[in-house]
């Protein structure tokens, strides 16, 4: 299991400047080894900066933009245009931090909001007076009723304080796949379920309310507090030049030490698995991305750990995850799993995720116990090309991803489970977080 909220007994990261530069997003609990309280924040931060009034709120917005921040959510899309987009908008804007992460492999946002809940609520509070809102939202799971508890302590803190123009309403959602997905979340807080809408249009046109909507990660937002506070060319002092800043990532699998580290955008996947305290066995894969992610030979360690590092192999952070597979682990069981959750929690709402996606899986599935016949890889790799770009949303894509590079970086299991049978680590203990995969239906959409 990943430690859901753990951040790493460990010094700051190497490649992370020092100095203004340090103040980066664990900096507070490197230095003290626990979450900051209001009062902490401030002493360590300062107040932040106001973005009211149209040039203030432009000056964030181009500041936001030279940093070259992207979304940490998993798409990687500019931040800055984003916030562009929704401020040209008529109407009023609304703002949403996401911090549901229905994503099982990663912990990175649940870690922040314990560690660092004010840089968070200062991101939103900053985002929403660049966009011009009138309204915050913040999104999270109510399977994680402490995290609901601290954030709404840390709201209220704020108000006492007297800190925020407007202050942040939290919200406690069903915590399903495709429950964090940014149509999932407006449509809930329309009064609607917790599933993916078709688009167009997109929340920054007509989202909560029929307003122009704002959809940010928590992790984008409390980098954004820190660009407000320390600027453009401060944020870029870290990370590569086409993947500036920091970022969170989830480690976990075969290491020494998993959890949640701060790295250098543009870091060797190597390199983030030294930061775990290496290899605890011989590797044979890693998992980057997610369960949305991309399987990778463990060969390719060099590559950057970044979007335009990853792009050559198909591959991409997603949302900040690395999962370290041992050399004698069975790749192709450890995928079964992963689809047979993708498949039962998705929304259910079209073709590819009512048919094409539980295909995939049972498909998979047979594949991995070794019964097989003699149709089975032409069906499956069929039944895979055909879920990508179909769905209303990007669930069947994902899955596609992930069945597609198993069957790639796995060849030589696929032939052997083909030929006879499950391999002997079919039956070894999973490696990745798989959940009990309760079907969505029977707990609830609202």
């Amino acid at each position: 299991m990943i430690p859901q909220t753990r951040a790493v007994a460990a010094p700051q990261p190497a490649g992370i400047p020092e100095g203004p530069a340090d103040a980066r997003l664990l900096h507070g609990w490197y230095s003290t080894g626990g979450p900051a309280g209001l009062t902490e924040h401030l002493e360590r931060y300062g107040p932040p900066p106001t973005a009211s009034g149209r040039r203030a709120a432009d000056r964030l917005i181009r500041a936001v933009e030279e940093a070259g921040l992207t979304g940490r959510g998993g798409a990687a899309f500019p931040t800055g245009r984003k916030l562009r987009s929704v401020a040209a908008r008529r109407g009023r804007a609304v703002v949403v931090a996401n911090g549901m992460e229905g994503e099982p492999a990663s912990g990175k946002d649940a870690a922040l909001l314990d560690l660092a809940p004010h840089l968070v609520l200062d991101g939103a509070v900053l985002a929403a007076a660049a966009v011009g809102a009138s309204a915050v939202h913040l999104c999270l799971a109510r399977t994680r009723p402490w995290q609901l508890a601290r954030l709404t302590a840390a709201v209220d803190e704020r108000g006492r304080a007297g800190l925020d123009r407007l202050p942040v309403r939290v919200h406690a959602l069903p915590h399903h796949y495709v429950s964090g997905e940014e149509t999932s979340l407006v449509h809930w807080l329309n009064g609607g379920d917790a599933r993916p809408t078709a688009a167009p249009p997109r929340p920054f046109e007509k989202g909560v309310g029929g307003r122009p909507t704002l959809v940010d990660n928590v992790e984008t937002l409390a980098h954004l507090a820190l660009v407000a506070r320390y600027g453009p060319r401060w944020f870029r002092s870290a990370g590569s030049p086409d993947a500036p800043g920091t970022t969170l990532v989830t480690v976990s699998g075969s290491v020494r030490a998993p959890g949640v580290r701060e790295i250098p955008l543009g870091t060797p996947v190597g390199s983030v698995v030294e930061a775990a305290g290496g290899a605890s066995e011989p590797l044979g894969a890693v998992l980057v991305g997610g369960y949305f992610g991309s399987w990778l030979p463990f060969s390719a360690v060099g590559v950057p750990f970044s979007r335009a590092g990853l792009a050559g192999l198909g591959a991409g952070p997603g949302a900040g995850v690395l999962v370290a597979l041992p050399r004698d682990a069975c790749g192709l069981a450890e995928t079964a799993g992963v689809l047979h959750h993708l498949a039962v929690q998705s929304a259910g709402q079209c073709g590819p995720c009512r048919f094409g996606l539980p295909a995939v899986a049972e498909d998979f599935a047979r594949l991995a116990a070794g019964h097989t016949d003699p149709g089975l890889l032409d069906r499956l790799s069929r039944r895979t090309g055909l879920l990508a770009g179909r769905g209303a949303c990007r669930h069947p894509d994902g899955a596609s991803r992930l069945a597609a590079t198993a069957l790639e970086v796995f060849a030589d299991d696929v032939r052997r489970h083909v030929r006879g049978g499950p391999c002997g680590a079919a039956g070894r203990r999973s490696v990745l977080t798989v959940p009990a995969a309760a079907d969505p239906e029977s707990e609830g959409w609202r």
